[in-house]
């Protein structure tokens, strides 16, 4: 494996997105309020890139790179679904709860509650740096659009670790670093592991990727993020998502 501009890209952004996230911990342990306030901002932007990127910019290129991309795609939509369904399939419930004012107290239940949602984020990001290093591998743009999109949705990841840990019942330090470990560190470990291997790939196969993690892609923005700004309702959140249509918009065609 040579070491180029491609790994130091990879690495970058997937070091950023660690500390996106911690900062998403830290602040909802020094300024709750405002971090609940504010993280479905976030959540919403980053739907609307990610959904955005994905169909205009990741998705036509995985095409370009293997005719059966479609099915990839199908498949990396359908296959994180069942990760969701399977490891988290309470998490939406617990998003919902990012946006109220109390933190419940923790009882067993809560306690397993919060270790399960913990092991199921924990996954999520190791999949969010794998995507990182697929898309970098395709080009630097590319993977840069995708970080776009993925690194805005950390914050508020950070902060719903933390918040689930804390209502199973753990104390605030232990809470953010388990918080730190399974939602931050996670995806720069998934970046690093799966770069030597993707470095490897053919053209035909890089592109088989690149639609499977525009599928997870579309299915972490649409099916994942998107209703959490639904829940809500909130003009200012329809607003960002639509803004992070535009930003994405604005980029992929720029990008060609």
């Amino acid at each position: 494996m040579v070491i180029d501009t491609t790994f130091w890209a990879v690495v970058v952004a997937s070091l950023f997105s660690l500390a996106v996230n911690t900062t998403g911990i830290v602040a909802i342990t020094r300024r709750a309020d405002w971090a609940r306030a504010n993280a479905l901002i976030f959540v919403a932007f980053a739907a609307g890139t990610l959904v955005t990127l994905s169909f205009m910019s990741i998705i036509p290129e995985a095409g370009e790179m293997n005719g059966a991309a479609p099915a990839y795609l199908v498949g990396g939509f359908f296959g994180l679904l069942i990760v969701d369904r399977l490891v988290t399939g309470h998490l939406e419930h617990d998003e919902a709860r990012l946006v109220d004012d109390h933190v419940d107290p923790g009882g067993g239940t809560a306690h397993t509650t919060g270790i399960v949602s913990m092991l199921g984020i924990g996954l999520h990001s190791l999949i969010d740096g794998v995507i990182f290093a697929v898309t970098f591998q395709v080009s630097v743009l590319t993977g840069a659009l995708a970080a776009l999109g993925m690194i805005l949705h950390e914050f508020p990841e950070g902060i719903l670790t933390f918040v689930l840990l804390e209502q199973g019942g753990m104390g605030r330090r232990r809470a953010a670093w388990y918080a730190f470990v399974a939602a931050a560190l996670t995806t720069p470990l998934g970046a690093l592991a799966a770069y030597p291997f993707v470095d490897r790939l053919s053209e035909e196969a890089l592109g088989a990727l690149l639609a499977i993690a525009g599928g997870a892609l579309v299915y972490v923005g649409a099916a994942h993020l998107l209703p959490q700004v639904a829940h809500e309702g909130r003009v200012r959140n329809l607003l960002a998502v639509g803004a992070g249509v535009v930003v994405a918009a604005v980029l992929a065609l720029t990008g060609e």
